[in-house]
């Protein structure tokens, strides 16, 4: 049946194009509830972590109540003034604690070796970049006067580089 077609002509269109919106979501809802409905709801908590129950389960609340809502408008009845937006209210704020157990979850975890692995690598290249640019302060001073020479000190090893001394014990 197709409420649509069931509007008088008389009536601004603006109507007829909610009505249809409300049918199209009435009939989409209708195939949702059918959908969960098909399985056992023993069989579908099984397949589902505690998370992911906790969602269902006030999902499906939340949905009921949202419907009980709408049923309460079409008879006339203020739902702001009725117990059931007390209960959406609660429904809400367990949602909120679901997504804030979820968001941290999500949450990148510290790698402490990855951590240490990248600050020695930042303070290693800190460190070349201190040579080099003493390494071009000397050559700068090795042009004017030949007793300059690098300040580098010869028992420190470059990058890469293995110290020739040999170690005392």
């Amino acid at each position: 049946m197709d409420m649509a077609e069931d509007i008088p002509e008389d009536y601004p269109t603006e109507i007829e194009e909610q009505l249809t919106g409300f049918e199209s979501s009435v009939a989409s809802v209708n195939t949702m509830v059918q959908t969960v409905l098909s399985m056992p709801r023993k069989e579908l908590m099984e397949r589902l972590d505690p998370l992911e129950q906790a969602k269902l389960d006030l999902m499906s609340a939340y949905t009921l109540n949202s419907l009980f809502w709408m049923y309460l408008v079409t008879q006339g009845i203020n739902p702001k003034e009725h117990g059931i937006k007390q209960e959406l209210e609660r429904i809400r704020t367990y949602m909120n604690r679901v997504k804030e157990i979820t968001d941290r979850k999500k949450a990148a975890r510290l790698d402490k070796g990855a951590v240490s692995r990248f600050v020695r690598n930042a303070l290693w290249d800190s460190e070349e970049a201190a040579s080099k640019k003493e390494g071009q302060a000397s050559k700068t001073e090795g042009t004017s006067s030949k007793k300059g020479g690098s300040k580098k000190h010869k028992d420190t090893p470059g990058r890469g580089q293995h110290s020739k001394r040999p170690k005392l014990n």
